[in-house]
Parts: structure tokens; C-alpha cells; sequence
């Protein structure tokens, strides 16, 4: 798939905030990218998710939006495809039905995560870990934007592939 650049250069445009920012692995950022930016622009999310439908594998049986930012993404290409959505918490809920991913039972089932933005994929390896224990096939997170240096699949050590509707390199292309 090639790189939509009038998307890269909506996305930068929209999200791209510059500063000290403290990432979720601990890590200090100089540019951070906020999705909820984009997220929140029905026209903007439309043009992600219609990418994201092109990154599916094959057999893709539910979509795993994770809390927060992947939800969106997932509910819009759930939408855009058919495909059942789940909503997978960072951890389960203390009440009620105390589940980690609301929705479908993942057991036996080829789950494709969705996220928003991977760097160090902290948040999709945790994910990955606990659906694997309910019995979900997980192998591949389709996100947004990963900001991992080029080159490095930084989720490598749980067996996931990582496909990315744009790059960092992608993003600061953009910028001309």
C-alpha cells in the first residue's frame, strides 16, 4: 500500500503538537501526536479507517479497538467492513461482568488489534498477553501512526506484526 500524502499532511497538520511530552513507555518526547485531534473529525477518522480496511489480514474474525484511542478507529472500520468490534480495556473492570475486552468471547477467534498510535507499544503488548489467556489467535496490531524508529518492529517479542497507516518518517515528510 503506498503512503496517502495529503493524509500524512492532514494528520501532521491536525495532531502534531511540539513541546516536552512525557510518553506512556516513560520516555520524553519533543513532538507528541494527538490523536483525539483526528479522532474527533468524522471526515479526518473516515480517512484512517478507510485505510486501516486495507491493512486487515485475511481471516480477521473480531476488532480489537483498545481503550481509549483505538476504539474509535475500530467502531469506524467495524462499520466500514462488517467485522464485529471489541472494545479491550487496559485492565478488566472490578464490576459488573468484570471483563477485559467487551464484546464477543475472543476464544478460539483471530483477533486484530486496533490502535492509534504505537512507539514503544506498551499498551498493545499488555493487550496482546491478555487476550492470549482468553484464547483469542493474535498476530497482527493495524494502527494509525507508528512512531517506533524505522526499521524496528518494537512489538518483535510477543509475535506481532505491525502494520501502520503512516509512519513518523511518513508525518515528518508531510512537513516538507
Amino acid at each position: 500500500m503506498t503512503t496517502d500524502a495529503t493524509l500524512a499532511a492532514d494528520i501532521d497538520a491536525t495532531c502534531r503538537l511540539t513541546g516536552e511530552f512525557t510518553l506512556r513507555s516513560g520516555q520524553v518526547a519533543d513532538t507528541y501526536f494527538d490523536k483525539y485531534l483526528f479522532e474527533a473529525q468524522p471526515a479526518l477518522l473516515d480517512r484512517v479507517a478507510t485505510q486501516v480496511v486495507d491493512l486487515l489480514p485475511e481471516g480477521t474474525e473480531l476488532l480489537g479497538g483498545l481503550e481509549l484511542g483505538g476504539i474509535p478507529i475500530a467502531t469506524m472500520v467495524s462499520a466500514k467492513t462488517g467485522l464485529p468490534a471489541l472494545f479491550v480495556r487496559k485492565k478488566a473492570k472490578e464490576y459488573g461482568t468484570a471483563k477485559l475486552a467487551e464484546g464477543p468471547d475472543v476464544a478460539g477467534r483471530r483477533v486484530t488489534i486496533v490502535e492509534d498510535v504505537i512507539t514503544t507499544g506498551g499498551a498493545v503488548r499488555d493487550a496482546t498477553r491478555a487476550l492470549r489467556e482468553l484464547g483469542a489467535v493474535v498476530e497482527v496490531v493495524v494502527c494509525a501512526i507508528d512512531r517506533s524508529p524505522a526499521g524496528e518492529n518494537p512489538l518483535a517479542d510477543v509475535g506481532l506484526e505491525v502494520r501502520s497507516v503512516l509512519t513518523r518518517a511518513e508525518l515528518d515528510a508531510a512537513r516538507g
